[in-house]
């Protein structure tokens, strides 16, 4: 049998479809948060450029303006308690390069019991734009934008839409004059935007923030009617509670409760950016972008109980309602660097033992059997690649990451399923791997890291790739240790969230890397025979059950008609696999008829694919709760504690394998429903299939990145209690019967 490196060359249809595959899922990370759901009534986005012709060289300001329904609201940069920014993407041509959104001063708008930061009635986003130095003497210019966006009033609702504009090429010396039609709206954006006050400085205390900025030129203490800080980070203050005032010696101070989840002490950034609001005695608000450095000497004031220093109507009082709730602890609280690595290891190493990782990490395991007189030091360098195709993944995976959340999206551990692209993509990816094992196509094998002489030729390539396999197939899934690696790693900087990250994929390729690295176990393996092909032919049925199951998710994510393009995308994928297999074994025409077969059929599955996201699709939405369970809503939680019921909440998602199985083994047996309806717990289902900001928000409280979390309230009194992410009917029917009795008595 060739080696993988010399068949991969010879076979043209084998690289192609490797080729494209690979560069198509290298891609999905990027559009995970792209998520189209319009909803034109509800909000009206249009694009403006201020110029009224564009210059070489000289930086312009495009203007994306929001106007929405009465009642509804958009979100800031830091949406508060719940919510999502604003996204743009912006389409340019060659050579131009777009800033960041300049954000006009927001509202602090009251959906009680939560605290969000947004803007009602209309929102006009500047960014600014630099043409590069040279430009043609004529033409037009199109900019493009595709702005997503999340209008709440009671319920929230996805919108997105594709906007343009265009405007002519000035000529090369001649200034740039403003477009008098859009000239208003320019005017009235720049003076919704805060304006830079210098020398702010903060204070942090255990359970207080501190900031402290001087009064604006020309203003005095009777100029200040009142005045709110928002933070720019999520998690640093508690939003919904009144922020105390005081003005003396030319300066306001603002004195805010601290967040009692993930922003709590410890996470304060060495520079706290943000914006100060201040009303004036006319009731018009001004906003004031600090930058604020820590002052050691400022000693925090305890915050005013019941004053609020937003003003009237600001929804200050709705925080009485919140304080009565318990705090949440915090999971991810007292971590260190070191022992979120730790437990990001120790989650990663039981990773291989979930359905999708254990048929890749067993015909790994196979090829080493298989190597007969493979020497140990090509072993090791197998080993060694693996190892790197797992971190590479992993590192791809944490960047994404981070770019979505700078980028304004909450995003968290198995964010890239939330995306029917990714899940419909990843469907087509298993299908082909199991095709591959099967038989019926070579490069499959080897691309998973079957080829039969692993040990002896130059597939390092292949072992890389099986690496980088094995973390893609491991994303939907969540292991002990894992959550509070993750949660503690998403409130840190880049550079401790792509550790934690690496720790994690260290501990997926630690079994394998061991393997290669110990002659002894290898040797421990079951001699080669015909028993490896049945058992390798065998390891193609979880693949083809992930790739069932992956459908199944997109089901509940997309339209009848995106699951249908879904389905073709498979069948395509299908036939390029067979078509690539048929120019393997054939003579040089039937080769090139297969090759062009399968390079079509590949780009037939690509556009069906890309076809799920269509303007108009509507998606099916997030199943409904199980029976007997209701659906997660932060006001019906709140409803139900203010109540003294006790709440078993099960935040799950279709895509979460460990979720589907503690639901089959665990929540859904007769004895812990039993012992629910015995005490009287309401059972409730928060469905994190698609993206949901207030799923979101109550994740990253608990300091969680992903699901699963299941958390037990005792009732109006006492902290939840958090149970582990592997579930048995013991572990929870001990729990809730360990609660108070008064709790249950309030049936």
């Amino acid at each position: 049998m060739t080696d993988y490196c010399s068949d991969i060359r010879r076979t043209g249809a084998g690289r192609a479809i490797i080729l494209a595959l690979l560069a198509f899922f290298g891609a999905l990370a990027a559009l995970a948060p792209a998520r189209a759901q319009p909803r034109g009534d509800l909000v009206e986005a249009r694009l403006l450029l201020e110029p009224s012709a564009i210059q070489a060289g000289v930086p312009f300001t495009a203007a994306v303006q929001l106007q929405m329904k009465p009642g509804w609201h958009t979100y800031w940069l830091n949406p508060g308690d719940s919510g999502l920014p604003t996204e743009i993407r912006w389409k340019l041509p060659p050579g131009f390069t777009a800033g960041p959104i300049q954000w006009p001063t927001p509202e602090r708008l009251a959906v009680e019991p939560l605290m969000n930061f947004g803007y009602e009635g209309e929102a006009t986003l500047l960014v600014e734009i630099t043409p590069p130095a040279t430009l043609p003497a004529s033409g037009r210019v199109d900019i493009g934008a595709d702005v997503s966006w999340l209008a709440c009033e009671k319920e929230c609702i996805p919108g997105s839409a594709t906007l343009d504009a265009s405007a002519p090429l000035a000529p090369a010396l001649a200034p740039a004059a403003p477009d008098a039609g859009a000239a208003p709206l320019f005017a009235r954006a720049r003076d919704a935007l805060p304006k830079p006050l210098a020398g702010a400085t903060f204070a942090a205390a255990a359970r207080t923030l501190t900031v402290r900025a001087p009064l604006p030129a020309g203003a005095g203490a009777g100029d200040v009617r009142s005045a709110v800080f928002f933070p720019a980070a999520e998690g640093l203050i508690d939003n919904a509670a009144p922020q105390q005032l005081a003005v003396a010696e030319g300066a306001l101070t603002l004195t805010a409760p601290r967040a009692e989840g993930v922003g709590a002490a410890g996470s304060v950034p060495q520079r706290l950016e943000g914006v100060i609001a201040i009303a004036g005695p006319n009731g018009a608000t001004q906003g004031y972008a600090i930058s604020a450095t820590p002052d050691a000497a400022l000693a925090p004031a305890a915050p005013a109980p019941a004053a609020s220093a937003g003003g009237d109507g600001d929804g200050g009082g709705q925080a009485l309602a919140a304080a009565a709730l318990p705090p949440p602890p915090v999971n991810a609280e007292g971590l260190t660097l070191l022992t979120a690595m730790l437990f990001a290891f120790m989650g990663g190493v039981i990773l291989n033992l979930m359905p999708c990782v254990f048929p890749v990490l067993s015909i790994k395991a196979l090829s080493l059997a298989r190597g007969g007189g493979g020497t140990p030091a090509k072993m090791r360098l197998h080993g060694l690649s693996y190892g790197a195709g797992v971190l590479a993944a992993f590192a791809a995976l944490a960047a994404a990451l981070m770019a979505a959340r700078a980028a304004g999206a909450s995003a968290g551990w198995g964010f890239q399923l939330q995306s029917p692209v990714v899940v419909a993509a990843l469907a087509c990816v298993m299908l082909a791997m199991g095709l591959g094992l099967s038989g019926v196509v070579h490069f499959g094998a080897r691309f998973a890291g079957a080829g039969d002489r692993l040990t002896h030729g130059h597939g390092y390539a292949a072992s890389f790739f099986t690496g980088v396999l094995a973390a893609v197939v491991a994303s939907p899934c969540t292991g002990p240790f894992m959550g509070a690696a993750i949660g503690f790693s998403l409130t840190q900087p880049p550079a401790v969230t792509a550790a934690v990250f690496l720790a994690l994929g260290a501990g997926l390729a630690a079994p394998f890397v061991l393997l290669a690295f110990a002659p002894a176990l290898a040797r421990a393996l079951p001699r080669p025979g015909r028993w490896m092909d049945v058992l390798k032919q065998a390891l193609a049925f979880p693949l083809y059950g992930t790739a069932a199951w992956l459908v199944w998710v997109l089901s509940r994510q997309a339209s009848p008609l995106g699951l249908a393009m879904a389905l073709s995308a498979l069948v395509a994928t299908a036939f390029a696999c067979w078509a690539s297999a048929v120019a393997a074994q054939s003579g040089r025409a039937g080769a090139m008829a297969g090759r062009a077969g399968a390079v079509a059929a590949l780009a037939v599955a690509a556009l069906c694919v890309a076809q799920i996201h269509r303007p108009g699709d509507a998606p099916a939405g997030a199943a409904a709760a199980g029976a007997g369970a209701e659906t997660y809503s932060a006001q019906r939680l709140d409803a139900l504690l203010q109540q003294d019921r006790p709440v078993f909440v099960n935040l799950t998602a279709a895509w979460c394998i460990t979720c589907m199985v503690n639901e089959r083994t665990t929540l859904e047996r007769a004895g812990v429903r039993d012992a629910m309806a015995r005490r009287g717990v309401v059972y409730m289902t928060g469905d994190w299939t698609s993206r949901n900001p207030e799923i979101t928000a109550l994740l990253a409280r608990f300091g969680r990145g992903g699901v699963p979390l299941y958390l037990l309230y005792p009732g109006r009194n006492g902290a939840p209690q958090v149970l582990p992410q592997i579930l048995t009917p013991g572990m929870v029917i001990a729990a809730i019967d360990a609660l108070p009795t008064r709790a249950a008595a309030a049936r």
